[in-house]
């Protein structure tokens, strides 16, 4: 399933769990009876709760489905969920580190273990919400499409051959950096400031993706692409990174991997380009979708 977090403007504009259905949503917590929620309680029931979403679907009467279904110009989406941890994957592609070792002074050779940094959850914002550009604290706002993780079972110390067995699902994050905010080598308020994770616009859960390491990913500022990558060219896989992080880290369901960039972050583009007020930037993931956000003046 693509599922979603979704409001409608009823309600009181209160949150709800869906899924894209054929360019449509579905109101699962209208199809079941106010049963669902929210998508975190989804994620933190794990197998059987995703199983339950099956048979809630397939069991539904045509009548029920049509009663339950939204056009989506009628709602807004948000971040699927706030996520209990961000974790941050630096470095994690072979063409990012050459380009950082150039124009962000990291180091040329390869990363022999994750570079991992964190964001907190106050730095989520959703599909269509602002990125804010404080032009007091950066000059250089800049972009990085990566794909996301959504753990769904708690993993602590698990073998690469185990971890993807603790994977809900897989989303998208624009891991925001304001390059001329790093302080002493540390990445927190350079990466963590409010409105640096947007996420979303759905998760795609793990049973229908067969191998996240074939991923088509891309981003484009205004039109114009700025990243073209595939989730192939990972340095440290997903199952290496769960099973690194969890080695001292313990994951629990609702939490985040950004599992790191392709190459073309604007800090290496020539010139150099970062993100201004006015600019609109899309993310995008094979079978994901496109997560677009606008860029706005936040002094």
């Amino acid at each position: 399933m693509l599922l979603v977090t979704f409001s409608d403007g009823t309600d009181g504009g209160r949150r709800r769990p869906g899924a894209l259905r054929d360019g449509a949503v579905l109101d699962l917590g209208a199809l079941s009876s106010g049963a669902l929620q929210d998508l975190l309680t989804v994620v933190q029931g794990g197998a059987e709760a995703r199983r339950e979403l099956d048979r809630l679907v397939d069991d539904a009467s045509a009548r029920a489905l049509e009663a339950a279904t939204l056009t989506l110009d009628s709602v807004t989406l948000h971040a699927p969920l706030r996520p209990g941890k961000i974790i941050g994957v630096g470095l994690n592609y072979v063409e990012h580190v050459e380009e950082s070792s150039r124009t962000l002074d990291t180091d040329k050779n390869l990363p022999e273990r994750p570079v991992l940094f964190s964001k907190p959850a106050t730095a989520v914002v959703g599909p269509g919400e602002p990125i804010l550009h404080d032009g007091n604290l950066t000059g250089q706002l800049d972009w990085e499409c990566e794909l996301a993780v959504v753990i769904g079972r708690t993993a602590r110390k698990v073998s690469r051959d185990e971890a993807l067995d603790h994977v809900f699902g897989y989303s998208i994050v624009n891991d925001i950096s304001a390059r001329d905010q790093r302080r002493s080598g540390q990445w927190f308020f350079s990466k963590g400031q409010d409105s640096y994770a947007p996420f979303g616009p759905a998760i795609r859960t793990a049973d229908e993706v067969p191998d996240p390491q074939t991923l088509d990913l891309g981003l484009k500022v205004n039109g114009e692409v700025k990243q073209k990558g595939n989730s192939a060219n990972m340095l440290f896989s997903i199952a290496e990174l769960i099973a690194d992080i969890s080695a001292g880290v313990t994951l629990e369901p609702g939490d985040v991997i950004a599992t790191g960039s392709p190459q073309g972050v604007g800090a290496a583009q020539n010139p150099p380009q970062f993100l201004k007020p006015g600019d609109v930037v899309e993310a995008t993931i094979e079978g994901i979708g496109t997560l677009r956000n606008p860029v706005v003046d936040a002094r």
